[in-house]
């Protein structure tokens, strides 16, 4: 299996129902209706609730702009650019501040059950041999990105998603001035 490639500006737009923002979905697998993991890009451009996702692991990375509060069940989160990934629990009464104007997010959503999942920011080399099969992903930002798949070398375009299945102890290399990698189980 080789590289699934998404670029960000080939995805159709769809407005929330609240009108407080607009989504990009990239990848539902293994369908639409019925994902078990899921990833997306977020334009938010109103304070307000976030949808309700029960049973759902959810990740949030800050992509642009100033950043966010989110309070989940009462707890106040401030995310911005220079944050690590946020998980919380997609069934949280969860509510957005805008910190000053529109962002830019990334949204990882895995059905609780799936298999663990993780997402981390990358500036610079990150290496990786993973222990168990996995679905893993590299969403690049503004500099794109060359990964190493075993001999394979991809080059990624900024704004770009690619994910494949790995078998367990595949080697990966990604190098990066800014991007993000996640890892769900298989």
């Amino acid at each position: 299996m080789s590289w699934n490639v998404v670029r960000l500006a080939a995805v159709q737009t769809s407005p929330w129902r609240n009108g407080g923002g607009v989504t990009q979905e990239l990848v539902a697998w293994p369908a639409c209706e019925r994902w078990v993991w899921r990833m997306s890009v977020a334009q938010i451009d109103a304070e307000g609730p976030f949808s309700r996702f029960d049973g759902v692991e959810r990740w949030f990375a800050v992509l642009s702009g100033a950043g966010v509060r989110l309070d989940v069940d009462g707890a106040a989160h401030t995310l911005t650019v220079a944050d690590a990934p946020f998980l919380f629990d997609g069934g949280s009464e969860t509510h957005c501040t805008l910190q000053e104007s529109s962002t830019q997010d990334f949204n990882l959503m895995v059905r609780r059950g799936a298999g663990r999942s993780h997402m981390q920011r990358i500036q610079g080399q990150f290496g990786v041999a993973l222990n168990a099969p996995k679905m893993i992903a590299v969403y690049t930002l503004q500099t794109g990105a060359t990964v190493q798949f075993d001999s394979e070398v991809t080059e990624l375009a900024p704004d770009t998603l690619a994910w494949r299945n790995v078998p367990p102890y595949a080697p990966v290399q990604v190098v990066s001035a800014n991007a993000l990698w996640i890892e769900v189980d298989l």
